[in-house]
């Protein structure tokens, strides 16, 4: 796992993964790896009155009954939609479910405008169709198809994003669980083996880009994942991504709490004021998500890495927040400026801590980059 850029869920948790599937006796669905109660368990971690001998970690954060709703959708025939704002989980969630269910989370389609009928049903292999002609072993099966094949989870990212073309496809897909092949004379129908279901994703601020027919809405039970606003909640999962992060570029530097505590409380002001706002001209291009604070923090603790003095600070931080949310020039900039000027500077006299430093960081930054 050290030589990958990015384990998939089933090959970073796999040891943990077999250990919850050797003591599983709970009823399974189909072919699932795990039961219902241990994908949840494995999910949202163990408690002491799940009387296992070691303890599971929590890997998502949210609400129980999102995880439940979408574990029972996939022992249904019916599709499960993840649906919710950027940076909620939906993708993490999806991968960690296929990967308790399936032990593959990787047979994705990415829905974008560019993505075609082909790419959740199959194509060709150019050169074996010219020399043996069309077959199925000259056809390259779809993610889509593969999952269907093995009774697996297969994923598609981003469904809004896709074509209505596409998005009809899928309904034959998850309306009659078969494929057709009519390039073939026989052996050209690839029916769906029990276990199989499909994970779509789709991103509430796309609504409009290209929207779900009420055929397609109707194959699918929703699961709607809200923004993160407890924050108890929103450290946890910052402190978990965080250790992950640490972990994998092996540096060994501490997130001082009172580091952690500015930057959600940061985020907390920004999103106030972005739901105060008038216009869309006041409020910044950023979605102001926990995947994006998370994002702030793995810049400045690699910078304090690389070129500081191996040690986090308020000034680096509020750096890294600066040019992390300053998308749009001059607007993001004159509205981070505001904010800084408006809440920080009072703060940093009433309170004192870390927020003088932070808000030198935040203007140091702001003039380099006007």
């Amino acid at each position: 796992m050290s030589d990958l850029l990015r384990a998939p869920a089933e090959i970073k948790y796999a040891e943990e993964l077999d250990w919850l599937e050797s003591v599983d006796d709970n009823p399974k669905p189909f072919s699932w790896r795990l039961s219902p109660k241990m994908t949840r368990l494995f999910i949202l971690g163990s408690e002491r009155s799940d009387g296992l001998d070691r303890e599971i970690p929590q890997k998502w954060f949210g609400d129980r009954s999102f995880v439940e709703r979408a574990i029972v959708t996939l022992a249904s025939d019916r599709g499960l939609l993840l649906i919710g704002d950027p940076g909620t989980g939906k993708s993490w969630l999806a991968e960690l479910l296929s990967a308790a269910i399936s032990r593959n989370s990787t047979l994705v389609v990415q829905g974008t405008a560019g993505t075609t009928e082909d790419h959740i049903k199959y194509s060709w292999n150019v050169s074996m169709v010219i020399a043996k002609g069309q077959s199925r072993e000259s056809m390259i099966p779809s993610p889509i198809m593969t999952a269907m094949e093995n009774g697996a989870i297969g994923r598609f990212e981003e469904l809004t994003r896709s074509t209505s073309d596409v998005q009809d496809a899928l309904i034959s897909i998850l309306s009659e669980k078969y494929i057709s092949v009519p390039e073939l004379d026989s052996d050209n129908i690839v029916f769906a083996k029990p276990g199989f279901s499909i994970i779509a994703t789709a991103n509430s601020r796309d609504r409009g880009v290209n929207d779900l027919s009420s055929a397609l809405k109707r194959r699918f039970n929703f699961v709607r994942i809200p923004v993160v606003t407890n924050k108890k909640s929103e450290a946890e999962i910052v402190r978990f991504r965080t250790e992950e992060l640490l972990r994998r570029h092996q540096i060994e530097l501490d997130v001082p709490p009172n580091l952690l505590d500015v930057l959600l409380q940061s985020f907390a002001d920004l999103r106030a004021s972005a739901a105060a706002a008038g216009s869309d001209d006041e409020k910044l291009e950023s979605a102001l998500s926990t995947a994006e604070q998370i994002g702030v923090l793995e810049d400045a603790i690699l910078h304090s890495n690389f070129f500081g003095e191996r040690a986090l600070t308020a000034h680096t931080l509020a750096s890294s927040l600066v040019g992390s949310l300053a998308r749009r020039e001059p607007e993001d900039l004159a509205i981070l400026n505001k904010y800084l000027h408006g809440v920080v500077e009072p703060r940093s006299k009433e309170e004192g801590g870390s927020w003088p430093e932070f808000l030198a960081g935040g203007r140091d930054t702001i003039a380099t980059l006007s």
